[in-house]
């Protein structure tokens, strides 16, 4: 097969989209398919290139992959992390990455067999569901999260309320009325996407749950590739030489303010006040690392904060803890996801704080790695927490998460998944049959 990837997060950049993308497109080439990716100059997180993916990449540029795929530089604008500037970001990547893969395949027979659109960002599913209109060639369209839900959870009385008359008004009033209307783009922003979604000739969902919810909008094809890991990157970790009676609780990812972390931060402050040993390390890059660190400033918490650290040097995080925590808010849209990062905590064998419901907390005792607390319960996560550092036992390294993992969510297992998928997609598409097994279908020459 001949695959192209819209995406706005790719490789050399580190995160969890990049992460997938690159262990798929590496088992996709080795298969023997054909891939281009088309994608922003590197810029992610801080919005702007460092100064290494400054001379090595530029809009325009044609690349070679660490595997052998063929990687269409786009533009990008800087920008500072907030929604806004972001989200521009994300419309300027993708319309030039449309008019690049128009320039680029001009010929007939130099197009795709697939496309594949990957979201976030929203707009990459825009560009791909025109090419693939144009090209007529079919459209997976891959959701790694439950968008446009993250972004557009509003409730029914905004949502069918309309935008304040034009009369003089007051400050009370026009801050409603701004948030009115900002619930009215996001609903109509909804309605897109899910049209978008169910045009697509195929969906891809990394959970059950959402596949689920697409199901009932009408999304009549969908099928699920769990996020995953690398088990011969990610080493089990093993238990400690007791040298230390804290309790060491480690939180490393992503920063922000879906994570709602306060709430691990306040449960340490409240350990400590009450004289129980504990220290709560946090790892890693997003909005509120700034207003955390202040928190736990002011209620004197055992709290430490460090910025994001090279993969490299993440086995040492994990080796210095007693317990990994995965935390989601108490929203509905994120009973339908699993954080990437649940899979690789899994595969260290650490014990898991799961403040989480849903789809995410099934995998946590479906696996046996940790113990589940609802979200944003900072209650039960105080029990909890004594509950492990007077029971050191209880945080003992176990397999049982690796072993789930090795099942149902290792790379090699997600990308024969997902071979088989677009096989499927493109026997139905053409009215030939599929290839056969994943990975047995005959390389194409280069164009």
């Amino acid at each position: 097969m001949r695959i192209l990837l819209i995406s706005h997060y790719y490789p050399p950049e580190f995160g969890a989209p990049q992460r997938r993308w690159s262990a798929l497109v590496g088992r996709f080439i080795a298969a023997g398919n054909q891939v281009t990716v088309v994608t922003p100059v590197p810029h992610y997180p801080h919005g702007r290139p460092d100064a290494e993916h400054a001379r090595e990449h530029r809009a325009g540029l044609v690349e070679r992959g660490a595997h052998g795929e063929t990687i269409v530089r786009t533009r990008y604008l800087p920008h500072r992390g907030d929604i806004v500037t972001r989200s521009a970001d994300h419309a300027l990547a993708a319309m030039d990455g449309l008019v690049r893969s128009l320039r680029r395949f001009s010929r007939r027979d130099a197009r795709p067999d697939v496309i594949i659109a990957t979201a976030p960002a929203i707009d990459s599913l825009l560009a791909g569901t025109v090419l693939s209109r144009l090209w007529r060639v079919p459209l997976v369209v891959e959701m790694r999260d439950a968008w446009p839900d993250l972004v557009t959870h509003v409730g029914a009385a905004v949502r069918h309320e309309g935008v304040a008359a034009s009369r003089a008004v007051t400050a009370d009033e026009h801050r409603s009325a701004v948030r009115r209307s900002i619930g009215l783009v996001k609903t109509e922003v909804h309605l897109l996407v899910s049209a978008w979604q169910r045009d697509a000739q195929q969906v891809v969902t990394t959970t059950s749950r959402f596949a689920q919810v697409l199901h009932g909008r009408g999304v009549a094809r969908v099928d699920v590739v769990r996020n995953g890991t690398d088990l011969d990157v990610v080493r089990p970790q093993r238990d400690h030489v007791p040298d230390h009676t804290e309790l060491r609780c480690l939180y490393l990812g992503n920063i922000g303010r879906s994570q709602g972390l306060e709430t691990v931060v306040q449960a340490a402050a409240r350990m400590h006040k009450q004289g129980v040993p504990i220290r709560l390390r946090l790892v890693g890059h997003g909005a509120e690392r700034d207003r955390l660190a202040e928190l736990a400033r002011e209620l004197d918490a055992p709290v430490e904060i460090h910025e994001r650290i090279p993969y490299a040097h993440v086995g040492e995080q994990y080796a210095w803890a007693d317990t990994v925590i995965v935390s989601l808010r108490d929203w509905e849209p994120f009973t339908w996801t699993v954080p990437s990062k649940l899979y690789e905590l899994l595969a260290t064998g650490r014990h898991v704080t799961a403040l989480v419901a849903g789809e995410s907390a099934d995998v946590v005792r479906a696996s046996g790695a940790g113990d589940v607390v609802p979200p944003e319960d900072l209650e039960a996560l105080v029990a909890l927490w004594k509950d492990l550092q007077s029971d050191r036992a209880h945080v003992a390294v176990r397999a049982s998460g690796r072993d789930w993992v090795q099942e149902n969510a290792s790379d090699d297992v997600l990308a024969r998944t997902y071979l088989r998928i677009l096989e499927g997609v493109l026997g139905c598409s053409t009215g030939r049959p599929p290839v056969g097994p994943a990975g047995t279908g005959p390389a194409r020459t280069p164009n």
